[in-house]
């Protein structure tokens, strides 16, 4: 390098001008979410300006999470904590205040009607509301909203991504709709493992039938799964599925009884790893109707 050149380019790092990455990665607005579901949806609309960390992890049961001292590190060190709300995450309220962290706390499912979940359950609100689309498309206003409250330097580009996001979800709702269209109607019923498809079902037109409620820290009984066994059996259901949460030998065991076919494995609460079939919501719910219409179409 020339002498000039060594003068003028010592100067620039002295003056911090060869710096901008280091910079820009200190001042990245610090976001913690929940689960892998809503973390998904915050990448989307944060993209590079934020930090994201997530609490409950791909293949993770957020139900039934017990937080690590790692977590509350992870909190306490957040200008802003999202999560799903509507009772999802209950173990969360008391992990923050142990922290004695005072950042914002937003509930993506903020603004949405809440359904209740069914029999033993129908006085619990079922928390699963990202399984409709059009709930989703909530979620992501409320996101962009929260990041550009916390970091509204960063508005312009939140928005921008959140639109360029709620047009992918309009060709998600649409390939959802169409595979359901492709279902007879008398087959447009099935049964899952606990009763996380209710938003699903009542955007789509698929019924779903589970012998655990709106959460998996409660093991079904004889009883609960002796009257989906009847079930299936009057109303004809034709096929059963999996789910990446639960015990999957319970739907099979309940498929072997009524002949029922057992369908593919499907995605509730939970994403893949990068390898997985659902690495992403889009990728997790046209993962689902995929399975429903193989199943159910014929």
């Amino acid at each position: 390098m020339r002498p000039i050149l060594q003068r003028i380019f010592a100067v620039a790092l002295a003056l911090g001008v060869f710096v901008p990455h280091a910079r820009a990665a200190e001042q990245k607005l610090r976001v913690v979410a929940s689960f892998s579901v809503l973390a998904d949806l915050v990448r989307n609309v944060g993209g590079d300006r934020i930090e994201l960390s997530t609490l409950v992890g791909p293949d993770g049961d957020a139900h039934v999470y017990s937080p690590t001292p790692a977590d509350a590190k992870t909190v306490a060190s957040a200008k802003l904590v999202i999560i799903n709300g509507l009772g999802f995450e209950g173990w969360l309220p008391r992990l923050v205040e142990s922290t004695g962290n005072h950042a914002k706390v937003e509930e993506a499912a903020n603004g949405i009607m809440p359904r209740h979940g069914t029999g033993p359950d129908a006085d619990k609100i079922d928390p699963h509301a990202w399984q409709s689309v059009a709930n989703v498309k909530t979620y992501v206003a409320n996101i962009r909203d929260a990041l550009s409250e916390a970091d509204p330097d960063g508005g312009d580009i939140y928005a921008t991504n959140a639109s360029r996001y709620l047009k992918q979800l309009d060709a998600l709702e649409r390939e959802i709709r169409s595979g359901v269209a492709a279902i007879p109607s008398q087959r447009r019923q099935v049964v899952t493992i606990h009763d996380a498809f209710g938003y699903f079902a009542d955007a789509y037109g698929i019924t779903f039938v589970a012998p655990q409620g709106v959460s998996t820290d409660t093991e079904p009984t004889a009883s609960d799964i002796a009257a989906i066994v009847l079930l299936i059996r009057i109303a004809r259901v034709p096929a059963v599925f999996p789910e990446k949460v639960g015990d999957p030998r319970l739907i099979g065991r309940i498929a072997a009884e009524t002949g029922a076919k057992l369908g593919g494995t499907l995605y509730s609460d939970s994403l893949t790893g990068p390898d997985g079939d659902a690495p992403t919501y889009i990728q997790m719910m046209d993962h689902n109707i995929r399975e429903l219409t193989r199943a159910l179409v014929n």
